[in-house]
């Protein structure tokens, strides 16, 4: 493999070993151990608590450090209390400014790769690029700007709403238009992406370490002690999922002795979840758990859960999926009928995904009278994702994307 020198700008890197972080540091990971000198422009860790973590906040605001033979350069960004509109996007251009000072402390690069959110770390890479005559590559994880308009974050009959909208996407088309490549982790996300750039676009789908996640490896973990059917949501308690009908559900099952629903995360609606729920004795709250750990909590589950939203398509690919999928147990999702998840279930034959309240309690009441389905459908979810979304599949075919656009000739 050809020795690059890899730039890697955005904001969530380890010890972030959950979501978008733990995918650029297992992404920058391959690279350096295919031989790349990689170097990341980040951020501090904040995710997915919202706050700067406890290690960290008395670091100096532009900090240097080693992640094995990965030069990390962190800026150390404002954090809003509460993740509205507003206070996102000040982190985003607070993050943007200040991550501006430690692109002068890079002296070589040949490729640069932003990772988004956020969206205007791409000015970074663009700028860079420029400046050191680098290949500029957009990776899109999640759509922000979209994803911000369609959980309500930025209320639709203001009369500022048209024309921040209008900025908000002009800036975006802007910046992906800057790239030699631009890639996103569903298809549905590329069909949007195709409509915001006439950058050179390409699939890149995010994956599952299967030696992490592994049904033949997990031990015992003290949040999944009841011997009752376990219903596990773990991750992010955002604005992306549909809390209300997972309350509903919840009451539902609150005088049936045989179920329990255990959440693990944390995020911008956990305190609100809680409240609600705090009547409910059939449900339990715990911290997210390191990374070492998860194999045993999702192995441990008797069934995985995520509600989405209906009217939320083609912005979002909830990578917590394929973990969920990697553990060999089933997994009950909602969501748009067209979605990417919806197709990839069908496909896998290991889950039910539902667009109701009545569809999801009906999977659950199936599992409960026959544990066997149970068995069969997280035995199809693993073997397909060990085809189409292994980690070292996935990262080998990025690679080899990489090297086609370094022999590009501008």
């Amino acid at each position: 493999m050809s020795n690059y020198s890899v730039t890697l700008i955005g904001v969530n890197f380890f010890p972030e070993d959950t979501a978008i972080g733990l995918y650029s540091t297992q992404l920058a990971e391959y690279l350096s151990d295919a031989g790349c000198a990689v170097t990341v422009v980040t951020g501090f860790p904040y995710y997915p608590q919202w706050k700067i973590r406890a290690d960290y906040v008395d670091h100096n605001t532009w900090h240097e450090s080693q992640y094995g033979a990965i030069s990390v350069l962190r800026y150390k960004q404002y954090v809003p209390v509460k993740p509205s509109f507003i206070g996102r996007v000040a982190s985003l251009l607070d993050f943007t400014l200040g991550s501006f000072i430690n692109l002068f402390k890079i002296k070589k690069t040949d490729i640069v790769i932003c990772v988004v959110p956020f969206t205007t770390s791409v000015l970074l890479g663009w700028l860079l690029a420029r400046f050191k005559g680098a290949k500029l590559w957009v990776h899109v994880q999640d759509f922000e700007f979209d994803a911000a308009f369609d959980a309500g974050l930025l209320k639709p009959n203001r009369w500022y709403h048209p024309p921040i909208k209008w900025v908000l996407f002009g800036v975006e088309r802007f910046l992906f238009n800057r790239a030699d490549r631009v890639s996103t982790i569903s298809m549905s996300m590329l069909k949007k992406l195709e409509t915001k750039t006439t950058s050179s676009t390409v699939y890149f789908p995010n994956w599952v370490d299967l030696s992490g996640i592994n049904p033949k490896q997990c031990a015992h973990h003290p949040y999944m002690e009841s011997a009752k059917f376990k219903v596990l949501y773990s991750g992010n308690i955002g604005e992306k999922q549909d809390w209300e009908q997972f309350i509903a559900l919840i009451t539902h099952y609150k005088d049936n002795a045989e179920v329990e629903f255990v959440v693990v995360g944390e995020g911008a609606k956990k305190s609100w979840l809680q409240t609600r729920l705090k009547d409910y004795k059939h449900v339990r709250f715990y911290d997210p758990v390191p990374y070492n750990q998860l194999n045993h909590l999702l192995c441990n589950a008797d069934l995985h859960i995520l509600l989405q939203k209906n009217d939320v398509l083609d912005s979002v690919m909830p990578s917590k999926v394929l973990a969920m999928m990697a553990s060999a147990k089933p997994s009950l999702i909602s969501g748009h009928e067209c979605s990417d998840v919806g197709k990839i279930l069908l496909q896998a034959q290991g889950s039910g995904y539902v667009q109701s309240l009545t569809g999801c309690i009906a999977f659950i009441d199936e599992l409960l009278a026959h544990p066997e389905k149970a068995i069969e459908l997280g035995r199809n979810s693993r073997s397909y994702v060990q085809g189409a979304f292994s980690k070292s599949a996935v990262l080998l075919r990025y690679y080899e994307q990489m090297q086609q656009v370094m022999k590009e000739i501008p």
